[in-house]
C-alpha cells in the first residue's frame, strides 16, 4: 500500500520571486514527471517572498492539481506565514511546520 502515494520535495532557496518563478515551476514540474502524487515545497531556506514568487506558489498548484496531484508547502518564515494570512493562501494551501511532521502524517495514512 505504501507504493499509493510517492511525494517529492521541491527546496527553493532565497528569495522567491519574478526572477525564481520560472524555475519554481520547472522544479515542480519534473516532480511531477517523477509520478509524485504529492508535491510538498519546502520553504524552510526562503528568506522572502514577493507577490511574484506567490504568483508562481499559485501557478505551480493549479499545474499540480491538473495532473490530479497535491500540493502541500512546510517550514515557512513569519514573513511568508504573513502574506498567506493577508493573502489568505492559508486557506489554500495545507502548510505543515516541518517536513517531519508532513512525513509522519503520510506514513500513518498509510
Amino acid at each position: 500500500m505504501s507504493s499509493d502515494i510517492k511525494f517529492e520535495v521541491v527546496r527553493p532557496t532565497g528569495i522567491l520571486d519574478g526572477t525564481q518563478a520560472n524555475v519554481f515551476r520547472r522544479e515542480v514540474r519534473d516532480r511531477l514527471d517523477k509520478q509524485a502524487n504529492i508535491v510538498l515545497v519546502n520553504l524552510q531556506d526562503v528568506t522572502f517572498i514577493d507577490s511574484s514568487g506567490l504568483g508562481a506558489l499559485v501557478s505551480a498548484l493549479k499545474m499540480v492539481r491538473t495532473a490530479g496531484a497535491k500540493m502541500v508547502i512546510c517550514s515557512i518564515n513569519d514573513q511568508v506565514r504573513m502574506l498567506f494570512e493577508l493573502t489568505s493562501m492559508d486557506r489554500v494551501f495545507k502548510v505543515y511546520p516541518n517536513e517531519e511532521t508532513f512525513e509522519n502524517e503520510v506514513n500513518s495514512n498509510i
